[in-house]
């Protein structure tokens, strides 16, 4: 399956990767890789197909309601955990225990929180970062070179406009698919 992956990614799509090519299992076991910019349900099968080429395992969050029978198999093959959304929850904490349960865990989030264009990025994952005292890790989903560009880990400081503009400033001029989301 990882040469069929390598096949459609690279030769039929026309794909690369760049950057932190050496992010491996063995390396970083735990992190929040943020993906941006998301702009459409695409996303997902390039995230699925990088994963895939790299070998390194990464995980999602999705509302509990998903993981029913009978997708709740899929989801949890492909590193899907549930997580209760309901109001009065402390999600932060919630989603930074899974960290502590687990030998190895990569949560990848969008850190818009939607498809559509924001101004802003939510706080979350960064905050679950600092939380579960790991890494994020960025990288592009840039439709106009065909690339994932994959950042060195970062870590938080107690800075968040700082570690922002970092962040941020490491997706300048990367275009997702729907260009006006971007």
């Amino acid at each position: 399956m990882r040469r069929l992956a390598k096949f459609i990614y690279f030769k039929i799509w026309g794909w690369k990767i760049v950057g932190n090519t050496n992010f491996s299992q063995d390396t970083i076991k735990k992190a929040v890789i943020i993906a941006a910019p998301h702009t459409s349900w695409h996303d997902f099968f390039i995230g699925l197909f990088l994963r895939k080429i790299t070998a390194v395992k990464t995980n999602f969050i999705g509302k509990k309601e998903l993981f029913k029978w009978p997708l709740n198999y899929y989801f949890k093959a492909i590193g899907g955990r549930p997580i209760d959304r309901t109001p009065g929850q402390n999600k932060v904490e919630a989603i930074a225990k899974l960290f502590k349960d687990e030998d190895e865990f990569r949560l990848t989030l969008a850190p818009e929180g939607t498809r559509k264009k924001v101004e802003t990025w939510k706080t979350g994952f960064y905050y679950i970062a600092k939380e579960a005292n790991v890494p994020i890790i960025m990288f592009t989903l840039d439709f106009k070179n065909k690339q994932n560009r994959i950042s060195e880990p970062f870590y938080t400081t107690d800075d968040l406009e700082a570690d922002f503009i970092f962040m941020k400033n490491f997706y300048k001029g990367v275009e997702g698919k729907i260009q006006d989301y971007s």
